[in-house]
């Protein structure tokens, strides 16, 4: 009879096992989108210390200036009386011309700057009214954090007390309370903005009033769900024989059952609360200017693409992306988490 031979077989660990768990361990925390959240949170908290220029202030000599890599390009151009439309890339005016070289006359070919090139004192460019891109982006970040934590603060505390009070009282409150929440989410947002921006005038009041209205209904519906089983489960019927009032059973026996639910909803709500506030700023219903924000920054910078100017529109546009989606990756990774039904077995 052979003998049993009997032995540890030892996985090699090469980069091709490495990376694998290095994409495991990004799959059970979301690093990369915290690690995002937390450079746009840094960046609104300290807007006025880290910005270096002011983001309303601009220069117009100093407009659509690129990013600080482009390097400036030099061309032979002729020397004319006065600028043509038409001719500009190749032609200067006497008094520009005589700025480079004090002896040049009309109809001479010097060597001049066609096109300038980026600066250290701009590190993304300036805009079309010069005023610093970096320094705009970041405080277009503050105005974000402001209006998402406004917008939850209060529509959230508003859908959520009346989330209690439908699942609670059920019957003809119910009744009424999820009628509303059915007119509100048949209304369009956009027509909401747009009669409030013309009855009242474009503010940053009337921007957190749109956004509180538009994301009440969606805490509403959430919480009067988790009520209406947590209201039968056996702790509140104890509560109940035991002489509890009613707002102490919602408020300190019901309402702390809904805090995981709460708490993943709300950031998937601030993805989508940030990428409103930049489409209203976008359509001009928004932020009102000079005030930046990300969405009036890409209205502003939109019509210039054509012309080569990017930066403006590019850099707003690309913080939007990826503060929504880490804010929706982060959502989806505590609603795995916090929900065991969700939860993920490995």
């Amino acid at each position: 009879m052979a003998a049993e031979v009997t032995g540890i077989v030892l996985q090699p660990t090469g980069p091709l096992t490495r990376l694998t768990g290095m994409y495991r361990s990004l799959r059970r925390w979301p690093v990369v989108p915290v690690a995002l959240l937390s450079v746009v949170l840094f960046a609104g908290i300290t807007a006025p210390w880290i910005s270096p220029h002011d983001p309303e202030r601009g220069n117009l000599q100093e407009r659509h200036i690129p990013p600080f890599w482009y390097d400036s390009e030099s061309s032979v151009v002729t020397v004319v009386e006065r600028m043509t439309i038409e001719g500009r890339a190749t032609q200067i005016t006497l008094s520009q011309a005589q700025k480079l070289d004090p002896q040049a006359k009309i109809g001479d070919e010097i060597e001049a700057v066609t096109k300038l090139g980026g600066s250290t004192k701009f590190l993304l460019g300036t805009d079309q009214l010069g005023r610093d891109v970096l320094s705009r982006v970041i405080y277009g970040a503050r105005i974000s954090i402001i209006v998402s934590l406004v917008t939850l603060g209060v529509g959230g505390t508003f859908g959520i007390v009346v989330g209690l009070a439908a699942g609670w009282y059920g019957g003809w409150v119910d009744e009424v309370l999820m009628r509303l929440v059915d007119i509100k989410l048949s209304i369009p947002l956009i027509l909401i903005a747009l009669v409030l921006v013309i009855t009242l005038g474009q503010s940053f009041g009337v921007i957190l009033t749109v956004l509180a209205i538009f994301i009440w209904p969606r805490f509403a519906r959430q919480v009067r769900g988790e009520v209406l089983t947590l209201k039968h489960m056996d702790y509140v019927a104890l509560a109940k024989v035991s002489g509890a009032s009613t707002p102490r059973i919602l408020f300190i026996h019901i309402f702390p059952g809904t805090i995981n639910t709460l708490i993943v909803v709300a950031t998937l709500q601030v993805g989508i609360v940030i990428l409103l506030e930049a489409t209203l700023s976008f359509l001009g219903a928004g932020v009102p200017p000079p005030t930046p924000a990300w969405g009036s920054m890409v209205a502003e910078g939109r019509d210039k693409l054509a012309g080569g100017i990017w930066w403006s529109t590019t850099f707003p546009g690309v913080a939007i992306m990826l503060t929504v989606v880490s804010l929706n990756l982060f959502g989806d990774w505590l609603r795995d988490t916090l929900d065991p039904r969700l939860r993920q077995m490995e």
